[in-house]
């Protein structure tokens, strides 16, 4: 079954509150080497071969200041900034709506992954124009999970093999991802809705450069990727 063939648009969420970061603003506008969350991954999204547009998500109370952010790149013109929702999943939708007609491949993606690599962009897209209505980046899991009930008692041990973390940014057929977001259900991760509404997500490889700036240490560790 052949996918879309249209083009790509990454709906960037960068409403997010960064709580655990314990920034004096949203985490998609703290600075690592120089530079905003926000500014790494509109860069490394637009590096990616297919991207024809970025929606960025910012809080209300920011979208000037993210306006003004994406204003310097050479492809402002591609970028539209719209303000975010209450949850995630009124954020996704927002963005959404701000994309063009001709998109047809949907990549959602955190400014918080921000040094996810265009290569992981471009086999998204990929493996979505080969058929899948949802297509994930994942990695294996280390650690042993248990599935414990509300008084902490372990009820499961997951056959670890068969799990994955899996990251952003996600692809989706854009009908499927407007079908599933029209059901009013709210979910921490896009493919989860996809998943409740029939569509057949798909799981790829993630990449270890997609890991989410949530605390100070990770904040460090972005800095030393980026070097000085």
């Amino acid at each position: 079954m052949s996918g879309a063939s249209g083009s790509v648009g990454v709906v960037l969420v960068a409403a997010g509150q960064g709580t655990r970061l314990r920034a004096a603003q949203p985490k998609a506008f703290v600075r690592v080497a120089g530079t905003t969350l926000l500014e790494h991954a509109v860069t490394r999204a637009f590096e990616a071969a297919d991207t024809a547009q970025i929606v960025v998500v910012a809080p209300a109370s920011h979208l000037r200041e993210a306006g003004a952010l994406v204003s310097g790149h050479p492809r402002a013109g591609d970028v539209t900034v719209v303000a975010g929702g209450a949850e995630r999943t009124h954020s996704v939708a927002a963005g959404l709506a701000a994309l063009r007609a001709d998109v047809d491949v949907v990549l959602v993606h955190d400014a918080a992954r921000c040094l996810a690599p265009a290569s992981l962009f471009d086999r998204l897209v990929a493996a979505v124009r080969e058929g899948a209505d949802a297509v994930v980046p994942g990695l294996p899991v280390t650690d042993t999970i248990k599935q414990v009930d509300a008084d902490g008692v372990v009820i499961a041990t997951p056959e670890r093999s068969s799990l994955r973390a899996v990251q952003t940014p996600q692809g989706f057929r854009r009908t499927m991802l407007t079908q599933a977001h029209a059901s009013g259900a709210e979910a921490t991760d896009d493919a989860a809705l996809v998943e409740r509404a029939g569509g057949r997500v798909v799981v790829i490889d993630g990449d270890a450069l997609a890991f989410k700036v949530t605390t100070a240490d990770d904040l460090e560790r972005a800095g030393r990727i980026l070097g000085p």
